[in-house]
């Protein structure tokens, strides 16, 4: 369970007609959210993820795509910081483990 103390960042407005939460930062929140942040409810489960931050720079909004079907009964509850998603290694575009071959159709083919 988050610690509401130093954890939380806003309250969720609305959502969007684009299908997205809106999110009002509190002061503390709006100098650590990023996008590309998770964002979780008050019992640990992930909320969405920032893709933008809006309005003003001293109290901004902030755009969040949904990782939940229950949006509606999201609204107006608190939202804490959730660190960032890291992708597995696998996905990232280019890696190959050292001990990895390399299939006959990936393989860069040499001309004469």
């Amino acid at each position: 369970m988050p610690d509401s103390k130093n954890n939380e960042v806003g309250e969720i407005l609305h959502l969007a007609r684009s299908g997205r939460l809106i999110v009002k930062l509190n002061a503390d929140g709006a100098q650590r959210i990023k996008p590309g942040e998770l964002l979780i409810d008050g019992s640990g489960r992930k909320i969405g993820k920032v893709v933008e931050l809006l309005g003003p720079v001293q109290t901004p909004y902030a755009s969040v795509i949904t990782m939940t079907d229950r949006t509606s009964r999201l609204v107006g509850s608190k939202i804490f910081g959730g660190g960032f998603a890291k992708r597995p290694r696998e996905r990232i575009r280019g890696f190959r483990r050292p001990n990895q071959k390399i299939s006959q159709k990936n393989k860069r083919k040499s001309f004469p």
